[in-house]
Parts: C-alpha cells; structure tokens; sequence
C-alpha cells in the first residue's frame, strides 16, 4: 500500500526506462511497449502529475542503424551510436505519445549539467519550464560528446539527479524485476521480496544483485538502483522500483502489484533548504534593507530593489549569505546573478533591470532557493 500512496500523491514523478523495455528483440524501438507507457503515462498527467521520462535506447537504437553488431563498442563507436540512435529514439517516444497530446522535448545532459551550479540552474530552468508547459521531457545522457571520466556511468544515477534537479516527489525505476529482494531472485528461489525500505543501511545495500546481462543492451542493475535510491534520498525524494516488462507498469503498482518504495526523510522542499542553508560554503555577501528582511522572513524571493551592497566575487549560481542593515544574518541563498551584474542592478526595481543589463534573471535569489536563517 505504501507504493500506491507513494505514486498517487507524488506532484512530480521522474520515470527511468531502461534500453531492455525501450529496444524490442530486433534491435527496432518497442513500439507496442511504448504505447502502452505513454498510456499509463497520459493518466497520470490528466490527475494533475507531471512526469519527466528518462530513456535510456539510444545506443541500442544506433548500433542497428550503423551495423555495429560487435558486444563491445570502443568509446568512439559508442558515441557514433548514440548520435544515430537519439533521432531514432525520440521518434519513438513522439510516436508514442502524440496520441495522448502531449508534446515531447528532448533534454541531453552530461554530468557536468547537475554537478557545477551555473548549469544546474540553466538545466533546471529549462526543465521546470518544459513541465509547466505541459511538456513531458525525456531526458539521455549526452553520450555524443561525453568522455567516460564525466559520464553518470548508468542512467538510474542520472534519473536521480534529474529528480533533484526539478524537485521530484517520486523518482520510479522500471527494473527486470519487481523490486528488491533479499537475494536474486533469478538465482535464489528463497529470496524475499522487500516491500518498504526506510533506511539506506549496509544490510540493504548487501541484498542488492549484480547487473541483469541476460538482455544484452542495459547497463543498469539492483546495486545502481540502490545507489540511486540513495542519492534520490538525499534530495527529499522517495524511490520506487519494479516491474517494467508488462504493459502499463504503473498502473499495475497502483492495482496491487509488487513494488519496493525506499521512502525519503524529509521532502523535496525542505531537503533542498537544508542543503542551502547548511551544506554549501558561502562565496560573498548581500546586503540589504529592513524592508527586504521582513520580507525574506515571510518566505518572499530577493529583489533587487532591497539590495542595498554587493560584497565578494561570486558567479551566478554561487551560494551567498545574506545580511540586514546591522550585519546580522538573514539568509543564505543561491544567486541568480554573478557579482559583477548584482552590483549594477542594486536598489532597481524589477523592470529597471533588463534596461540595465539586457537581460533579466527574475528576483536577485527566488525563494525556492533561499533558507531563512533562525
């Protein structure tokens, strides 16, 4: 029941679909599969959900198209696949859900794009946007130009810090099994299945098997899940893992259906407000007025207009701390400016600063990126 109640009040669910269900026996997109998704997808969007999909395929997809049949690819081949197989890819995926009415965007990151925090607010940004659009991003690694030692390495990761990316509530994992078990289940016919997870300890991570071979084309396994669990975790977003080989996955969890939910502490909002106000070395300083203060303290966003000094050098998306006309600290945030353009636009109202800059980035620090200090 925790699965059900975990996947039905979820505002924002990431979704990871590995190369096995997305790439039929043939080597040509899984075409009956995906329709059946795209369903189960659409009904969660007509309750108000909105759902991110992460495919995996694209290299599975290319080796067809270019004749690379050889098991073991060299990292350029690999490369020259994925630049194949992406088009093909995502054909398949607006195939499948034109149907429904919901327009596709294709989103490629490297590692890069969630670990150094100018990116990340770029790539968050175009996300968020995407879904209030009611677009339904489906996001790859981009394995066209990522080097081995910057990659994710597996899609479950990357899914994880895709959820962190746009603040998700769920982030669900379409495995070749359904769930976590005590063993492997294809090897020990006493494993047990594990229904709810609420701590990431030692004694989990040790029930986590190998990677699954049988298929041919993922890379993925029970450990890299649990890893992504762990970092999904971290971000106030609970995980779910199960079956994916069966038409409509989701709806069959929602049905009753074996799955495992590994539950999150905290949620989305304040796991993100304890990373901010906690985890990240401050690069300069904002000073403002009384009026700007009270209105942090009231959960408001930064404008410039209360911005009364810049101090320190700082990049746009560099953590700062914030402080009230006695120096006394009000907040630590993430700014949308870099030092240089936060200088110029201090004490501007909000339409003086695209006559400023040329540009405007919104508040100086929006409230979902602030933590009000106590």
């Amino acid at each position: 029941m925790a699965a059900v109640s975990g996947l039905a009040s979820a505002r924002r669910v990431v979704v990871k679909i590995g190369s096995a269900l997305v790439v039929g026996p043939d080597g040509a997109p899984d075409s009956a599969w995906l329709s059946d998704f795209a369903a189960d997808l659409a009904r969660l969007r007509a309750r108000g959900q909105q759902v991110l999909v992460v495919s995996s395929g694209a290299v599975a997809l290319g080796r067809r198209r270019l004749g690379l049949n050889r098991k073991a690819l060299t990292l350029p081949e690999k490369q020259a696949a994925a630049a194949a197989g992406q088009s093909a890819l995502m054909h398949a995926w607006e195939a499948a859900l034109e149907p429904h009415g919901l327009p596709v965007a294709q989103v490629l990151l490297t590692r890069d794009d969630t670990e150094i925090r100018r990116r990340w607010l770029n790539a968050r940004a175009t996300l968020e946007t995407l879904l209030d659009l009611g677009v339904v991003p489906v996001v790859n690694e981009n394995d066209t130009v990522v080097t081995e030692e910057i990659r994710y390495g597996d899609n479950d990761r990357l899914a994880a810090r895709a959820g962190q990316l746009i603040g998700a509530d769920l982030l669900v994992l379409l495995s070749d099994v359904d769930g976590l078990y005590t063993a492997d289940p294809r090897s020990d016919p006493s494993a047990a299945h594990v229904p709810l997870v609420t701590d990431l300890d030692a004694g989990i991570e040790a029930m986590a098997g190998g990677a699954n071979t049988a298929a041919g084309v993922g890379t993925g396994g029970m450990a890299t899940k649990i890893m992504a669990a762990r970092i999904a975790r971290q971000a106030g977003c609970a995980t779910l893992i199960t079956l994916g080989g069966r038409a409509l996955p989701l709806a069959a969890v929602e049905a009753g259906a074996r799955a495992t939910l590994v539950t999150a502490a905290l949620s989305p909002h304040a796991a993100r407000k304890s990373w901010i106000g906690g985890s990240l070395a401050p690069s300069g300083v904002i000073r403002i007025d009384a009026g700007a203060a009270r209105a942090l303290r009231r959960g408001k966003s930064l404008l410039a207009a209360g911005v009364t000094a810049v101090e320190g050098r700082f990049g746009k998306g560099d953590a700062v701390v914030v402080r009230d006309e006695a120096g006394q600290e009000v907040a630590r945030g993430l700014s949308r400016y870099d030092s240089d353009d936060a200088v110029r636009i201090c004490g501007l109202s909000s339409a003086a600063v695209e006559a400023e800059l040329g540009f405007s980035e919104g508040p100086v620090i929006h409230a979902d990126d602030l933590a009000v200090s106590a």
